[in-house]
């Protein structure tokens, strides 16, 4: 059997800007990337604290330590600058794996810098 089990998250993040007028995704500062183990193109769920909205998109590096986190698109309509974020990714995994799996869970302040 496989599970879907989370992978990685940065946690509490904030939202730095949000531009409607983009084709979609969110735009990730490439250090958080690395460190949370997320790549251009993976799929995350974002988790709004401030509105409870829940959305699903994927990723673009933004430039390293940038603190970036700018939702685009259809995405913008959910998150504004200033919102707190959750982004998490997941993996497919078997019964062992995801047994033993420890994510990896990055921890940012208000500036988006990794604590």
């Amino acid at each position: 059997m496989q599970r879907i089990m989370i992978k990685s998250k940065i946690h509490r993040a904030t939202v730095t800007d949000a531009n409607i007028n983009y084709e979609g995704s969110i735009t990730i500062d490439k250090q958080l990337m690395e460190l949370s183990n997320i790549i251009p193109g993976e799929k995350v769920q974002i988790v709004n604290i401030n509105n409870g909205a829940r959305l699903e998109t994927y990723v673009i590096e933004g430039k390293e330590n940038s603190g970036i986190i700018c939702l685009n698109g259809a995405a913008a309509r959910l998150c504004q600058k200033g919102d707190i974020v959750i982004i998490i990714s997941y993996a497919l995994m078997e019964d062992m794996e995801a047994i033993n799996y420890k994510p990896k869970i990055v921890f940012v302040d208000e500036k988006n810098c990794p604590l």
